[in-house]
């Protein structure tokens, strides 16, 4: 392997890595630790998966907020409240609780594992 070649390899793989870690004050939890916080009525509880996913199954008291959608549709949300993101596997809820940050959600909490953790 050429040292060019190395170097595109590892530039590659710092941004897959980088685009992958959780954001800033984010805080992941486990789906273990879903069940306690869905008994708390002060949070508001994302889906960002698509309508089709979450139609075919979702966890009570989430709304469906896909994440093509969750930049128009987050003045939905109150930035008072804490925000718990879902999808199906952490990935694209990963992408969301970073766009929140950003517009200013201060208290977001990452479901890590998604549905697929839940199932």
């Amino acid at each position: 392997m050429t040292y060019t070649n190395f170097i595109v390899i590892a530039g590659i793989a710092l941004f897959l890595l980088l685009r992958m870690l959780p954001a800033k004050g984010v805080k992941n939890i486990s789906t273990a630790e879903l069940k306690q916080v869905l008994k708390e009525k002060n949070k508001q509880f994302v889906d960002v998966r698509t309508p089709a996913e979450f139609k075919s199954n979702h966890i009570n008291g989430f709304i469906n907020m896909p994440l093509h959608q969750l930049s128009n549709k987050a003045n939905q949300l109150s930035k008072e409240k804490e925000v718990v993101v879902i999808c199906q596997s952490g990935m694209r809820s990963t992408k969301a609780s970073k766009q929140l940050k950003k517009m200013g959600f201060t208290n977001v909490m990452n479901v890590r594992g998604g549905m697929s953790a839940w199932n």
